[in-house]
C-alpha cells in the first residue's frame, strides 16, 4: 500500500500544519524514502497547476447584466457608488465560478489535464486508505450499495458486483474531487484494493487516459454520460480489465 506517512503527515507538512520538531521529523524522513518524496513533488506540482490562467475566466458582460436584473435596483444610500459595483462583480465572478469551475477542469483531457485530475483521485484513495475511511457503506452487494447512493448524490452511480471475474464489490462511500461530491466504489483485487470514482460526464463516450503517480496506476473512461476514474496500486492491466468490465 505504500509508505504511512505518504498518506498521513505528508498533507499535514504541506499544509503548514506541523509543529516545527514535526516539520523537521518529516524532512529527515525525505531524505531517506523516494516514495514520500515523489509524492511530495506531485502535491507541489498540483498547486501550482491551479495557477494555470486556463482555468480563470472573465465574466461576459451578459452575466453581469443578468445578475443586475435579478438583484433588482441597487440602493445607494446602502451600497454607495464603486461599493455597489465592487460587490456586484463579487457576485457575478462567484456565479461564473460556479458554472464553469467543474467544467473546465473535467473536461481539459489532454496530458496537462488528465494529470492534475489524477493527482486529485490518488489524493482522494490515499486519504480512503486510513482507518475508518474505506467505506461508507460496507457490503459485497450491489443492490445494497446501489440505494445507499440514494438522496446523497444527484445522479445513479452504475453499482456492480464483478466477484465472478475478479473483482469482488467490498463497498462504497462519498468523497469529493475538485469541490464535488462523487460516488466512491471500492473493489477488491487479490490483495489490492480500486476506488472507482465516478460523476456525470458531459459526454457519453470517450477515448480514455491512464497513466502511474506517486506509486499508483489510474484510468479513466467515460461511458453512458459518466465519468469514471479507477486507482489503485495494482497492475494497470487490472485497471483497464475493470474498465472493460463497466463498459460491457
Amino acid at each position: 500500500m505504500g509508505c504511512d506517512r505518504s498518506a498521513s503527515v505528508l498533507h499535514a507538512y504541506v499544509d503548514d500544519e506541523l509543529d516545527a520538531a514535526g516539520s523537521a521529523e518529516f524532512e529527515r524522513h525525505l531524505e531517506q524514502c523516494p516514495e514520500c518524496a515523489e509524492a511530495l513533488q506531485g502535491l507541489r506540482a498540483l498547486r501550482s497547476s491551479f495557477a494555470d490562467p486556463e482555468l480563470y475566466h472573465k465574466g461576459p458582460e451578459s452575466l453581469q447584466k443578468k445578475v443586475l436584473s435579478e438583484m433588482g435596483p441597487v440602493r445607494n444610500s446602502a451600497m454607495p457608488g464603486s461599493t455597489a459595483w465592487r460587490w456586484l462583480a463579487v457576485a457575478a465572478g462567484v456565479v461564473l465560478l460556479a458554472a464553469i469551475g467543474w467544467q473546465a477542469v473535467s473536461t481539459r483531457h489532454g496530458a496537462d489535464g488528465s494529470s492534475l485530475l489524477a493527482a486529485e483521485v490518488i489524493d482522494a484513495h490515499l486519504r480512503s486508505l486510513q482507518p475508518g475511511h474505506l467505506t461508507d457503506v460496507l457490503s459485497s452487494d450491489q443492490h445494497t450499495v446501489k440505494p445507499w447512493f440514494d438522496g446523497k448524490v444527484d445522479f445513479a452511480p452504475p453499482v456492480r458486483d464483478f466477484s465472478e471475474q475478479g473483482f469482488p464489490l467490498q463497498g462504497g462511500r462519498l468523497d469529493a474531487i475538485h469541490g464535488r461530491t462523487v460516488a466512491a466504489l471500492v473493489y477488491g483485487r487479490r490483495k489490492h484494493l480500486i476506488s472507482v470514482f465516478v460523476w456525470p460526464s458531459g459526454n457519453d463516450q470517450g477515448s480514455g487516459h491512464s497513466g502511474s503517480q506517486q506509486g499508483y496506476q489510474w484510468s479513466e473512461w467515460r461511458n453512458e454520460g459518466m465519468e469514471f476514474w479507477a486507482v489503485s496500486d495494482t497492475s494497470l492491466s487490472d485497471l483497464e480489465e475493470l474498465q472493460r468490465l463497466f463498459s460491457k
